[in-house]
C-alpha cells in the first residue's frame, strides 16, 4: 500500500488490521469508531455490538487470517480501502470498503462489497495487482468529473461511440476477471452481453470519491436482472482512464441484510 497515512486513514486501516487481522475486535472498536457505527455490510447489524456479534464468531471460525490493504485513498471525511484476505491459508476474498468519519476522524459509517478472490483477467491481471501510488493531487476534481461523465454518458447513456473520450486507446489495464485489456476488451465484453441478451445497467451512483489519479464509485447495478452493489476503482492519466478494478456483490433482501441495506 503506497499512500501517506492520515488520522482518518489510520483509523480505517486500524479497524481492519487491529480488529480483524489481529483479532482485537473490542479494543479496535473503542480506538477507531465514533459515537455511532451505521453498518451496510451484509449480515452485520449497526453499532459496536452488531460488529462484535458478527466478528467474534468469525474470528473463532477463522484463526488463520492474512489481510493486506492494497490501496487506500481519502476524500474529505471518506476513506476507501481495497483489501485482499486469505482465510485458512487457501480461501481468498477481495473486499472494497468505504468508511465515513466524524470530526474526530473516527469511523461512523461503513459500506462494502465482498467477492471471491484468486481470479485473473483474460490478459493475466489479478483482481488487485497494478498501480497503487497516488499522484496528480491537483487533478482530483477534474478526474472525478471525468469518471462521473463516463458513467452518465457511456454506462448509463449508452453512448459507446464516445468511449475513446474517456478511456485511453494506448493503454487500458483491466482487472475484471471477465474482461480483457484495452478498449477492444471492453467492447468485446459488451458485445458478448448483447449476444446473450443480458444487460449491465448502472441504475444509480450512490457515492463518488477521489484522490489524485484514483476515483472510486459505489453504484447500484442491474446485471442481467440481478441487482448488484458494485465498487469501481479507476486510475486516470492525463484525463483518461488507464486502469480499472471492480468488486461486486448481490444486493441482499432486507431479511438477509441485517441492517438498512447496502446503500
Amino acid at each position: 500500500m503506497m499512500t501517506r497515512m492520515t488520522a482518518k486513514l489510520d483509523n480505517a486501516v486500524g479497524l481492519y488490521l487491529d480488529g480483524i487481522r489481529d483479532g482485537n475486535a473490542r479494543e479496535a472498536l473503542d480506538r477507531y469508531v465514533g459515537d455511532r457505527y451505521t453498518q451496510h455490510s451484509t449480515g452485520v447489524a449497526d453499532g459496536k455490538e452488531g460488529f462484535l456479534a458478527f466478528f467474534e464468531p468469525f474470528l473463532t471460525r477463522n484463526p488463520d487470517r492474512k489481510i493486506e490493504v492494497v490501496r487506500a485513498i481519502q476524500d474529505g471525511p471518506c476513506v476507501f480501502l481495497h483489501v485482499e484476505q486469505t482465510l485458512g491459508g487457501t480461501t481468498r476474498w477481495v473486499t472494497a470498503d468505504l468508511f465515513d468519519t466524524d470530526e474526530n476522524d473516527r469511523i461512523v459509517e461503513h459500506w462494502d462489497t465482498i467477492a471471491a478472490g484468486g481470479r485473473t483477467s483474460p490478459s493475466g491481471h489479478t483482481q488487485t495487482d497494478g498501480a497503487t501510488e497516488i499522484t496528480d493531487l491537483g487533478r482530483t476534481e477534474e478526474n472525478k468529473q471525468r469518471v462521473a461523465a463516463f458513467i452518465t454518458d457511456v454506462l448509463q447513456g449508452g453512448q459507446t461511440h464516445r468511449i475513446a473520450e474517456f478511456i485511453s486507446r494506448n493503454r487500458y489495464v483491466q482487472h475484471n476477471p471477465e474482461v480483457a485489456d484495452g478498449i477492444e476488451g471492453f467492447g468485446a465484453f459488451a458485445a458478448d452481453l448483447a449476444v446473450k441478451g443480458q444487460s449491465l445497467t448502472y441504475t444509480k451512483v450512490h457515492r463518488l470519491i477521489g484522490q489524485g489519479n484514483f476515483v472510486v464509485t459505489l453504484s447500484e447495478v442491474d446485471w442481467a436482472g440481478t441487482p448488484m452493489t458494485v465498487f469501481d476503482i479507476f486510475r486516470l492519466k492525463d484525463g483518461l482512464i488507464v486502469e480499472h478494478w471492480d468488486n461486486a456483490e448481490p444486493i441482499p433482501s432486507p431479511a438477509e441484510a441485517g441492517n438498512s441495506g447496502k446503500f
